[in-house]
């Protein structure tokens, strides 16, 4: 029978057919037949946008503290408009063309990249001039069918460890800005890099807000209710309003959820195409030029490759084979997102693992990262609103759903052959304790194609993956080389 065509906007109903309302969107983005509906669509890109709307605080903060080699500072006003102008204009793209439910913004790694390593040897606008030629390169390499090989030549297991240290790095993530866990300072002496809370003890409201997200979270997902992570995101900003407003909380780290005076603010496009592409080869030379591109390539390539399978994966959006349909027009819009980052002077924009919250909601479409953009969109008029969310109220969305992953991906290892158990067990545990998706691919790559070497299996390993991995090794070989 037909799906009813009263049925509820917004709500889980079945999808209308293609002659009732929505039946152009549901055809364009295939919502029906990736077996999710409208509501989880929004409700997913309502999630995701919320679990990653830190970073148009976070980014200007980063990029804004750093002073290039003429000591010039980049303005946050300014700053604060590009991180959110190429965040909208890459998801917007990812979910129109890309069709899958993930979310790109300044990337976290390549930001710090930029600030700390091209800026103090160049101009800011030769720095974005790097970034921007290593989009460049991603969408050559792209084009010329390279990329694909690569990500085509990871073996199952490997990809299900990259799955799984994808959901632990962001577990991880989810902890340390909500202030669950945190750094001990280089001051103490010790060899444990973190604590529980602050010295070891769980103090204050922020905490607290955390700790009943959390709850509430895993309460509504266990009892399978709808929207679960967005009604806990919505539910704990509420929450934290009232205790801010009562309690008057000295500090709640990068955002206060406190309601703005004036909600809208006018964007500032001053960094917009500031920008020199091959300023910087004159100040550093053409040999470190390349190799700070390189950089730059190497975090964006393999960042986006273990986010795209990680979020691939869980939204059960892979084919028999293990492979993303529409793989490389998702790879694609990842090297114009890079591009588009050098271009706007918001850094590297790359495909971020909190799109996970999205898919935790049963986004399973590109329609998600629409919304997620149109959002993103409205947060250049709403910069004041868009930051308002503290992150622990949208970090327990992100310890959540690195649960979710774990247990979806961990049963699929076969951990009888440990060719591949090691490397996917390196992969998973590299990631959070390194604090990088890309070391975490590179150690896993790397011991896999050793290991297979030292089994007498080499032929199994497919000549891209001896590639990629020569190239992380000669990566990791850099410093001690004085290449960096």
């Amino acid at each position: 029978m037909p799906p009813s065509a009263t049925a509820p906007v917004g709500s889980d109903a079945p999808q209308p057919t293609p002659g009732q309302p929505y039946g152009a969107l549901d055809r364009f983005f295939k919502i029906s037949e990736r077996g999710s509906t409208f509501a989880r669509e929004v409700r997913g890109g309502f999630a995701t946008f919320f679990a990653m709307a830190y970073i148009i605080v976070l980014n200007p903060i980063i990029l804004g503290s750093a002073k290039d080699m003429y000591g010039h500072q980049l303005d946050n006003g300014q700053l604060v408009t590009a991180t959110v102008l190429t965040a909208a204009f890459s998801t917007l793209l990812m979910g129109v063309i890309g069709n899958v439910p993930i979310a790109l913004a300044a990337g976290l790694g390549v930001n710090t990249i930029v600030a700390l390593q091209l800026a103090p040897r160049m101009s800011w606008p030769d720095a974005m001039g790097m970034v921007f030629l290593a989009g460049i390169v991603v969408m050559l390499l792209v084009a010329t069918g390279l990329r694909e090989r690569v990500m085509s030549a990871v073996p199952g297991g490997l990809r299900k460890g990259i799955a799984i240290g994808i959901g632990l790095f962001i577990m991880l993530i989810g902890l340390v800005d909500s202030g669950f866990v945190s750094r001990i300072p280089d001051a103490a002496q010790t060899t444990v890099p973190l604590q529980l809370g602050l010295g070891g003890h769980l103090n204050g409201w922020p905490i607290l807000v955390f700790v009943l997200g959390s709850l509430l979270t895993l309460a509504l997902i266990v009892r399978k209710v709808p929207g679960a992570i967005l009604i806990s995101i919505v539910a704990m900003t509420i929450v934290a309003m009232v205790i801010d407003a009562v309690a008057k909380v000295p500090s709640w780290g990068l955002t206060t959820p406190k309601w703005p005076g004036n909600p809208v603010s006018a964007p500032d496009f001053g960094l917009f195409l500031h920008l020199s592409p091959f300023g910087g080869f004159e100040k550093v030379g053409v040999l470190t030029g390349v190799l700070f591109v390189f950089t730059v390539l190497l975090s964006c390539f393999f960042d986006a490759m273990g986010t795209i399978l990680g979020v691939g994966d869980e939204a059960k959006l892979m084919d028999e084979r293990g492979n993303l349909p529409g793989i490389n027009r998702v790879l694609f819009v990842d090297g114009i997102a890079v591009a588009a980052g050098g271009a706007g002077s918001a850094s590297a924009n790359t495909c971020f693992v909190e799109s996970t919250a999205g898919v935790g909601e049963g986004a399973r479409t590109g329609l998600a990262s629409v919304v997620t953009g149109a959002l993103f969109s409205l947060a250049l008029f709403l910069t004041p609103l868009a930051t308002m969310v503290p992150s622990q109220a949208a970090t327990p969305a992100l310890l959540a759903v690195g649960f979710l992953i774990l247990a979806g991906s961990v049963r699929e290892i076969d951990w009888s052959d440990f060719t591949i158990a090691v490397p996917a067990f390196l992969a998973m545990v590299m990631m959070p304790f390194t604090y990088s998706i890309t070391n975490g691919i590179g150690i896993g790559f790397i011991s896999f194609s050793v290991l297979r070497l030292a089994a007498g299996r080499g032929r199994e390993v497919p000549p891209a993956m001896y590639v990629v991995s020569a190239v992380f090794v000669f990566y990791y070989a850099m410093p001690a080389l004085g290449l960096t």
